[in-house]
Formats: C-alpha cells, sequence, structure tokens
C-alpha cells in the first residue's frame, strides 16, 4: 500500500488545461491592462484577492489609486458587460478595495474604473468608464 500511494505521488500530472472562459478571462485582463499602460497609468497589481472577493487590476494614475473592474462579455443578451456591474458587484468590489487599502497603508484619492469589452474579431472593443461608481459611506 504505502508503494502504491509513493508510486502515485511520484508520477507526474497531467497538464490540466484552464477552462476556456478562464483563459478568456485572462486574456481580457491582460488586453484591458495594456490599453490601460497605453494611457498611462501604471500598475501596482493584479488579481488581488481576499475572502471577501477579488479586484481585477489596481493602478495608479497619477497620485490616484484606481480600482479597476475588467468585463468580458460576448453575448448582449444579458444586458452585456457593463450591465454585469449589479449593486452586489459594486459592494464586494467597494469591499475589497477596503481590505486593500486597510493592509497596505495607503493614504490617497481613489476611484473605481470599468473595462468593458466586447469581441472583435481577435482583439476588443474597449468602453473604459472612469469613476464608474463612488465608495458611499
Amino acid at each position: 500500500m504505502v508503494w502504491h500511494l509513493r508510486s502515485q505521488l511520484n508520477r507526474p500530472s497531467p497538464m490540466k488545461s484552464h477552462p476556456e472562459h478562464l483563459s478568456r478571462g485572462q486574456k481580457a485582463e491582460a488586453y484591458a491592462l495594456n490599453y490601460l499602460q497605453q494611457k498611462g497609468l501604471k500598475l501596482v497589481t493584479r488579481n488581488y484577492r481576499w475572502r471577501g472577493g477579488e479586484i481585477d487590476l489596481v493602478l495608479r494614475d497619477g497620485c490616484a489609486l484606481v480600482f479597476v473592474e475588467v468585463r468580458l462579455r460576448s453575448n448582449p443578451r444579458y444586458g452585456g458587460a457593463l450591465a454585469s456591474i449589479d449593486p452586489g458587484k459594486q459592494r464586494r468590489l467597494i469591499q475589497s478595495a477596503q481590505h486593500y487599502l486597510c493592509h497596505h497603508a495607503v493614504d490617497s484619492a481613489t476611484r473605481f474604473d470599468v473595462v468593458a469589452l466586447t469581441p472583435a474579431g481577435k482583439e476588443f472593443e474597449v468602453n473604459w468608464i472612469r469613476d464608474a461608481f463612488q465608495a458611499t459611506p
């Protein structure tokens, strides 16, 4: 029995491919990041995660810290990418930003941007909404 377990542990694991929606999402995030960097924003971190949620991109725009949600929707039947940022999603993004700010001792102006992407051939049509919503007290 021990030999069997060891032999299983020493075997190379089969390559696990990412589900297609994850690789599309990663491609969309990379595209959005490149787009924003071309507009002069500077990357601070990608995919900031904590138990309460995730922020796709955190960037600097001058003195402001910008929390960016990247949305990709290929089927506008359900309202498109912008419609998917409902009040619940906004609340989770705000909580994630508060967590980030508390744990990184950041004291600067902040804003929430949304980059909505729609597939257009091999690239994306970009709709960048600065200051898309506010964190209200």
